[in-house]
């Protein structure tokens, strides 16, 4: 099941979203291209967990300042693509809801929190986190509650046979969050330290989902 895009139109051109896109994109072409390989440049500006939770400072980059960096980097073109199309069918809508000051201080919101959730719950590894999922997450998350019955195109395999069908977003994020959780309980039970940060996935949505109304603008009534 892979989404395509959306029937959901907004009000406002979503710069800041494709802004986003544009940032991820030239961040993962100076990694491939870094003379240190992509590998030492994670370790450099990636979100490791054991430094983001005791501020470590070993690291030529500040644990705090990694926080923000890992959430533009990516471990592969496959990574990267995913999240990027999911931040373009979604986060358009977001930014509309929020205004684009409101979004970039979500989107930051979210990805900071979804790093300490994965950093909590692997709380003694060195391993480095990055990936604009745990954004990517919480924008999920938010258009799930203030969009529901939105219809989200969607492709759809089946054997041999490719099809697309529209499916609520109610349907398309749920089925996503709970792949997120399944996997995560499983790498969990398996005690697997490295691969995908499930729980930052978890993380980012949950507060989403649990915040984006108090995040949305005051409207101001006018009695007349």
């Amino acid at each position: 099941m892979i989404p395509y895009k959306d029937d959901n139109p907004t009000r406002i051109f979503p710069f800041i979203t494709i802004f986003f896109i544009a940032l991820n994109i030239f961040v993962f072409l100076l990694q491939i291209t870094y003379p240190s390989g992509m590998k030492e440049t994670a370790y450099t500006y990636g979100a490791i967990p054991r430094y983001i939770l005791t501020f470590e400072t070993n690291q030529p980059v500040h644990p705090a300042v990694t926080v923000f960096t890992s959430m533009f980097m990516h471990g592969g073109l496959f990574h990267l693509a995913g999240n990027m199309l999911y931040l373009w069918i979604f986060g358009n809508n977001i930014e509309d809801r929020l205004g684009h000051l409101r979004f970039i201080i979500f989107y930051f919101f979210c990805g900071v929190f979804a790093a300490y959730a994965h950093a909590i719950t692997n709380a003694d590894s060195t391993i480095p986190m990055i990936g604009a999922s745990g954004a990517v997450s919480g924008i999920l998350g938010a258009y799930l509650i203030l969009f529901p019955r939105a219809g989200v195109y969607t492709i759809i395999f089946l054997g041999f046979l490719i099809t697309t069908v529209k499916i609520p977003a109610l349907i398309v994020i749920g089925f996503w969050a709970i792949i997120q959780l399944i996997s995560g309980l499983i790498s969990t039970r398996l005690h697997e330290a490295g691969g995908v940060a499930w729980f930052a996935h978890l993380g980012g949505f949950l507060i989403g989902l649990a915040t984006i109304k108090l995040w949305l603008p005051r409207r101001t009534k006018l009695w007349l």
